[in-house]
């Protein structure tokens, strides 16, 4: 039975046995020693998304040391209010820190994408202009998530972007990316998307 460690762009996590194209944690352990969650979502506002290969690393998912978590793509590890790991992805971090709004440090950029991405413990969602996102900005729309990507909106699944439509204008849309990852992406960062997009 797969684990309850696939990330949604609402950042809710499910069982699904396909893993994604990236992969990252939330500053620890939080799963149960029977490799089950409880009410805890993070084990701290480090919020991360890596390389699925790394040194050639093996880890034992969900087993002592922290809760392993998978991304369809960067899109979708943004859009949950991850940013790049500094030891596996440390060209992407280090750009992705330079373009980051008022603070270049991990501890800093973690405190502020904590409150942008949470109200409470549920998903913080911003209205913008659908017209002033950038590629790459993820929005909710009829209960269903869509990735920006030139003049059209890309539908999210779990196994990957499934259809495209045309990106409406003049219209407010809910954005599920935290501001300070929309504003890195509309300086040209260029994140990681599944093949399928």
């Amino acid at each position: 039975m797969p684990l309850q460690n696939r990330v949604t762009p609402f950042g809710e996590l499910t069982a699904l046995s396909a893993r994604g194209t990236l992969f990252g944690n939330r500053g620890g352990r939080f799963h149960r020693d029977d490799r089950t969650l409880g009410r805890r979502r993070w084990a701290s506002r480090q919020w991360i998304c890596c390389v699925l290969d790394f040194k050639g690393r093996q880890r034992d998912v969900w087993g002592r040391f922290y809760t392993e978590l998978f991304f369809l793509d960067e899109v979708t590890a943004f859009a949950a209010g991850h940013r790049p790991c500094f030891e596996c992805r440390r060209k992407d971090a280090e750009r992705f820190a330079r373009l980051f709004p008022r603070v270049h440090r991990a501890p800093l950029m973690d405190d502020i994408l904590h409150a942008e991405r949470l109200d409470g413990r549920a998903k913080r969602l911003h209205r913008r202009v659908l017209d002033e996102l950038p590629d790459g900005a993820m929005i909710a729309r009829a209960g269903a998530a869509f990735a920006v990507r030139g003049p059209h909106l890309l539908r999210w699944t779990t196994a990957g972007y499934d259809a495209a439509e045309p990106r409406p204008r003049g219209i407010d849309a809910e954005v599920l990316t935290p501001p300070s990852i929309v504003k890195v992406l509309a300086q040209g960062y260029a994140p990681q998307w599944h093949p399928s997009a």
